[in-house]
């Protein structure tokens, strides 16, 4: 903090040097007061687009290339906003170029109906790839609105009551490699769940306003991607058990199995093609927080995140990726979804279709801006972030 507390002083200085000395030199006429303006904007302007011309540049001589951008939005779901998003790419181990390199990514957000987000994501690759450690970090306060479990209740799109969500999560894997691109591991989560200002609470059928969760889980993983935050080839499977016991102060037991395949092909210059299939199921007595969600900024892009929810949920996406022209490119997607109580209930006619548009900006060298319109079934919502959604 003191190191870009520092930074930030001294570009101010920087960019004042200009200005303060052509002021202390012509402060007496207009004409040299002018030049001093076009002096300050040629500095700022300047440094300000050599920032971002620069950005998408690998710069291996620096430690941790480090980079800021941010700028207004607008969705469906939290209306206007303000977001700010930042990367930053780094390795152990600096010697070492045939390994993806570490990766962490920032993200914060505020919007005119009062929703506030500050999150961080991202991966360590230890030298030789021997482990791997993941964190994925965030808190937000959200005006919400619930429409209860399972698909029938999220069939009426205006049965729902309004709530103010406020919600944390700590999560974090630690992997080892048992051979090449396999790993194994454990990983450990923390979501707390606090509600204010329900509505109808009825909609809860009797459950806890508010839930803690809280328990450790398993890992295996299979990935031959070959960039992490963007990956143009390989392959990626993971399966994760997550146990949430009684013992451990949660006030509902139960358990979750995860599973989780994608795969990157380049098809030809420029053009890449992604696909991913998902799968979440909870067994035990699963509190309403808990339940696997639809929708969002990754899967399922168009429904606003958990009006259809369930125990169970089953998900596919493809996504074709097009460069265009230096930095700029885009996207198209369709997939679908489906929420569910338990296997033996699952219902095709209740599958839910998702398709849409997105454009990419390269705001580090492989690192994305992506601005995304998602389309589902009478619904559609804007989604602003950093990295490609899967």
């Amino acid at each position: 903090m003191v190191r870009r507390t520092i930074y930030a002083l001294s570009l101010c200085i920087l960019l004042f040097i200009p200005f303060h000395g052509s002021m202390a030199e012509n402060l007496t006429t207009r004409d040299s007061l002018k030049n001093t303006t076009d002096t300050l904007k040629d500095g700022f302007f300047h440094r300000f687009y050599r920032y971002f011309q620069q950005s998408n540049k690998v710069h291996e001589e620096k430690k941790f290339d480090f980079s800021v951008i941010g700028g207004p939005h607008f969705s469906s779901d939290t209306k206007l906003g303000l977001g700010v998003v930042a990367s930053g790419l780094y390795r152990i181990d600096r010697e070492d170029k045939s390994i993806s390199p570490s990766n962490i990514s920032l993200y914060g957000d505020i919007t005119t109906t009062g929703f506030y987000l500050l999150g961080i994501r991202g991966n360590t690759i230890f030298p030789k790839d021997r482990f791997r450690a993941n964190i994925n970090m965030y808190f937000f306060s959200f005006p919400s609105q619930y429409w209860g479990i399972g698909y029938d209740n999220a069939k009426d799109k205006d049965h729902y009551t309004d709530y103010k969500r406020l919600e944390q999560q700590v999560k974090v894997d630690f992997l080892c490699r048992l051979a090449p691109n396999l790993y194994a591991g454990v990983n450990l989560m923390f979501r707390n769940v606090a509600v204010k200002d329900f509505d109808d609470i009825s909609f809860l059928n009797g459950e806890k306003k508010n839930v803690v969760s809280f328990g450790p889980g398993l890992v295996i993983s299979y990935d031959s991607r070959d960039f992490i935050p963007n990956p143009a080839k390989g392959f990626f499977a993971q399966f994760e058990q997550q146990f949430f016991p009684g013992f451990l102060g949660n006030d509902y037991d139960f358990k979750r199995t995860s599973i989780d395949f994608r795969y990157y092909q380049r098809m030809w210059k420029g053009a890449i093609l992604a696909s991913q299939v998902q799968g979440i199921f909870n067994y035990g007595d699963t509190p309403w927080s808990m339940v696997a969600l639809m929708g969002g900024a990754y899967s399922m892009r168009g429904y606003y995140e958990g009006r259809y929810r369930d125990n169970d949920l089953i998900q596919f996406q493809v996504e074709y990726r097009q460069k265009i022209y230096n930095r700029h490119g885009m996207v198209v997607w369709g997939g679908a979804g489906n929420v569910f109580p338990d296997m033996d209930k699952f219902k095709w006619k209740q599958t839910l279709p998702t398709y849409g548009i997105g454009y990419r900006w390269e705001f580090k060298n492989r690192v994305n801006v992506r601005l995304d319109y998602g389309f589902g079934k009478g619904v559609s919502a804007f989604y602003f972030g950093i990295n490609e959604a899967f």
